[in-house]
C-alpha cells in the first residue's frame, strides 16, 4: 500500500526544477517527485549481455555503406518532421 511523505525545506532551485520537469512531463508535482525518486532509488539496471545484445541489434540495422556527415543532416531533418 503506498505510503504518503511531506517533505519540509525544499530549496527553491530544487522545487523550480521539479516544477519545470514536471511541466515538460505533463505531471503533478507530486507524480514527478514520485519518478525522480524511482529514478534514483529503484534504477533499471540492465545486464551487459542485454546491453550488448542491443548495441549489436542496432549495429545490424544500420545502413551498410558508410555515412556522410550529409547522410546524418538528412536523417535529423527527416525525424523533426
Amino acid at each position: 500500500m503506498p505510503t504518503s511523505l511531506t517533505l519540509k525545506n525544499i530549496p527553491d532551485a530544487v522545487y523550480e526544477r521539479l516544477k519545470v520537469a514536471a511541466e515538460l512531463h505533463r505531471r503533478s508535482l507530486n507524480s514527478e517527485a514520485i519518478v525522480c525518486l524511482e529514478s534514483v532509488l529503484l534504477p533499471n539496471r540492465v545486464a551487459p549481455s542485454e546491453r550488448l545484445a542491443r548495441a549489436r541489434e542496432l549495429r545490424a540495422s544500420l545502413p551498410k555503406e558508410p555515412f556522410t556527415a550529409k547522410d546524418i543532416d538528412a536523417a535529423k531533418r527527416a525525424g523533426r518532421k
